[in-house]
């Protein structure tokens, strides 16, 4: 899926002052999450999103996602205002927290997204198959809860292929993981995305794991975020980060960020 935004900016309406409570007489003023944004992403890319807290990296994931609109600007999704994305269920959302049911086994889990849109599903592996896939063949039948949390996010994994979309946007999902965990699913990803070939935004705080996974990365600045610059990396994969190639990919990330 193409993914384009021109001059994307989004405030949100806040109460003036601290624990004001609000009133209809209250007056209000505009907190500006995202700076004006222009950003073109070609079909099947794997574009890295890179910032400090607070940027506007997970609103601008929500206006791709249709969860907001935009202050101002266009974001167009093949074409198409992404709300029209949304409805056919394209886009797959995976976040820090795997969002699991608990009271529903690992393949129900999987499985969840076909069985609640059924008017828009393509084409998609078995549910066993995409656990074979993520390494979790074996546990099927058990529940998230004896499941640890690198295993979780495998599960919201194969829910995230399970969907069909074409677009999948990834708000930090191996955040909270140890750092080994972090690499064997980030290379587990990166198998499965040249399998898929989706278009794939990477929101992460992290400079190597978005110099390892992305085709370029974007740098925003702090809030409100803008782009301070977009690094292309043009390196075959696996990327050793130890390489003096990477290492200057690494310290071009470093630069834009500390500017």
């Amino acid at each position: 899926m193409h993914v384009a935004l021109h001059d994307v900016s989004k405030a949100f309406t806040t109460t003036r002052g601290p624990q004001k409570p609000f009133t209809l007489s209250t007056p209000s003023a505009l907190l500006s999450a995202l700076g004006t944004i222009d950003l073109d992403i070609a079909s099947g890319e794997f574009m890295g999103i890179l910032g400090p807290s607070g940027c506007g990296k997970s609103t601008l994931l929500r206006l791709i996602a249709a969860q907001i609109a935009p202050t101002t600007g266009t974001i167009h999704l093949d074409g198409e205002g992404p709300d029209a994305a949304r409805v056919r269920k394209q886009i797959a959302w995976m976040a820090q927290n795997p969002g699991l049911l608990p009271w529903k086994t690992v393949r129900a889990n999987v499985v969840l997204p076909r069985a609640v849109n059924r008017k828009h599903q393509r084409p998609a592996p078995d549910p066993q198959e995409l656990l074979d896939m993520v390494q979790l063949a074996a546990f099927a039948d058990a529940y998230p809860s004896t499941l640890s949390g690198g295993m979780q996010q495998r599960v919201a994994l194969a829910r995230t292929l399970a969907t069909g979309a074409s677009l999948w946007l990834m708000d930090e999902p191996f955040a909270a993981l140890d750092e080994l965990t972090r690499e064997r699913l980030a290379d587990e990803v990166l198998q499965l995305w040249r399998v898929f070939r989706p278009t794939v935004l990477w929101v992460t705080h992290n400079v190597i794991e978005a110099s390892r996974m992305a085709d370029r990365v974007v740098v925003m600045t702090s809030s409100p975020g803008v782009i301070r610059g977009i690094v292309p990396i043009e390196l075959p994969r696996p990327r050793d980060e130890t390489s003096a190639e990477m290492g200057a990919v690494i310290r071009d990330l470093r630069f834009l960020l500390r500017e």
